[in-house]
Parts: structure tokens; sequence; C-alpha cells
């Protein structure tokens, strides 16, 4: 919500890697609904829906469990998303990125990497190319670490939302603020 905007801002910045100019600063709270244009259309419902202070836009999902075309579902929210931001007659030069995240509560990817990141990628050079849209999965089960083996902020964090139904008190290498008022709500 609006008053914990410092917790999803040091999630985000810490999952997606975001430093120096690219950092988020500020966050707008959009409504989590994606309502269709024409009557009749499918409607979606995202768990967190929010623009940084550069225009991007920023889609997070927790999944609990696998759903039959999990992976269509979050390629239709993202391209929905991105698709919504210009009207009849607006340049494309108005569309912003789209940055989606999911919290998944079961092995979705190969590989033993809890966290990966989805690109558009020529498939003849390997650059990414085509950057308004990405795709960002934490696999909760995949992290297997423990509290004192958690390093990076990132790790802290999923260590954070994988057990924070387990926690009781906020550990002594938590130093960010964000990671600590979530510590604290939980």
């Amino acid at each position: 919500n609006e008053a914990k905007k410092v917790i999803l801002i040091s999630f985000l910045n810490s999952v997606l890697g975001l430093e120096g100019d690219k950092k988020i600063i500020h966050l707008d709270f959009l409504t989590t609904f994606q309502l269709p244009r024409i009557t009749g259309l499918k409607t979606s419902i995202i768990d967190v829906k929010v623009k940084d202070q550069t225009g991007n836009t920023y889609l997070v999902e927790m999944q609990l469990s696998e759903v039959i075309g999990f992976d269509k579902r979050v390629q239709y929210y993202v391209t929905k998303e991105y698709a919504s931001q210009i009207e009849k007659g607006d340049e494309y030069s108005k569309l912003t990125p789209v940055v989606f995240v999911g919290i998944l509560e079961f092995d979705y990817f190969e590989g033993s990497n809890y966290l990966t990141r989805h690109l558009i990628l020529n498939m003849e050079t390997g650059k990414n190319e085509l950057k308004d849209i990405n795709f960002n999965f934490i696999e909760l089960p995949k992290f297997k670490k423990e509290l004192n083996e958690c390093k990076t902020l990132t790790e802290k964090w999923i260590y954070f939302i994988k057990n924070a139904e387990n926690l009781d008190v906020i550990p002594p290498n938590v130093d960010d603020e964000g990671l600590k008022e979530a510590y604290a709500e939980s």
C-alpha cells in the first residue's frame, strides 16, 4: 500500500539489480485492474502495479500454485499493460518499459537458479535490442539458503519472503530500511 512504499522500492531495486541512475526513488501505485477497452474482453487483476519516476511500470505477482497456461497469462498481463499506455493517434514513442516480477511458490523453469530474468533476444546475436518488456521470476522452493548464508540484499529479501510467516525478530545482518520495515510489518 501507499504507506509502505519504502518496502516495495527496496525490494524492486534489490531483486532487479537497479543501481545508480536506474535505481527507483519514487513509486506511484496504480489500479491493479487491467480493464479491457472493448466490452466482453478479459479483465485481469495484478497483485501490485506501480510506476516509477521515469515512467517504467512494474507488475508484481505472487503465484501460490502452478496453473495451466501460467506462462501465457504472465505474457498477457505484461503485453496488455504495455499496449494500454497509448490510445488511438498517440505516438509509439510514448510507450515505456513494463517489468514483471513473479514470486512463485513452485518450481517452474529448468535449472537450479532461484532468480531468473527473461528478455526478448535476437536469436542470431543474442542481443537484447527490444528492451521494453522483461520478466523476472523468484522460485521460492529453489532458494535453499539459511539466514546466516544470506550475504546480498537480494538473498535477504528472498529469505524474508520465503520465511516471513515464521520470523519474529529483525536479524542483525539486515541494514536496509525497506527490509527492516518489512520485518517490522510481518
